[in-house]
């Protein structure tokens, strides 16, 4: 599961930031690996929820400083169209899919039914 590079859902670090040994392993050696990769989606979704405490959201902020952050750019938008137009997926969940695929990337998420229309994603969960 480590030899390759992942993009990183939300939920996988929701699950780090609660202490889940399955996801912190798995982030810490992306990041020893320097191929801790999330889309600017996530990083909103992670940082803006409205819950965080101010210490929970430095630390927040701080994990997310290792991370490459992937812009939408128009590629990835064009990609999230055509995934969209095929799939009923949210919004968030085609530009992640189209920000993976266009880097190269496996998906790692908790989540991997929402993204088994995109038949072409590469969806793993860390938590198997």
């Amino acid at each position: 599961m480590f030899t390759t590079n992942y993009l990183i859902d939300t939920n996988i670090l929701i699950y780090h930031t609660k202490g889940s040994q399955d996801t912190v392993d798995f982030i810490s050696h992306l990041i020893a690996q320097r191929s801790f990769y999330i889309s600017i989606l996530t990083k909103i979704e992670f940082l803006g929820w409205h819950k965080h405490t101010p210490d929970g959201f430095q630390k927040c902020k701080q994990l997310i400083e290792f991370a490459t952050v992937y812009p939408i750019d128009e590629d990835i938008a064009n990609k999230a169209i055509e995934i969209k137009r095929k799939t009923n997926i949210k919004l968030a969940d085609a530009v992640i899919a189209a920000t993976a695929l266009l880097n190269n990337l496996k998906l790692a998420t908790r989540n991997v039914d929402d993204f088994k229309g995109v038949r072409e994603l590469e969806v793993i969960n860390p938590f198997k």
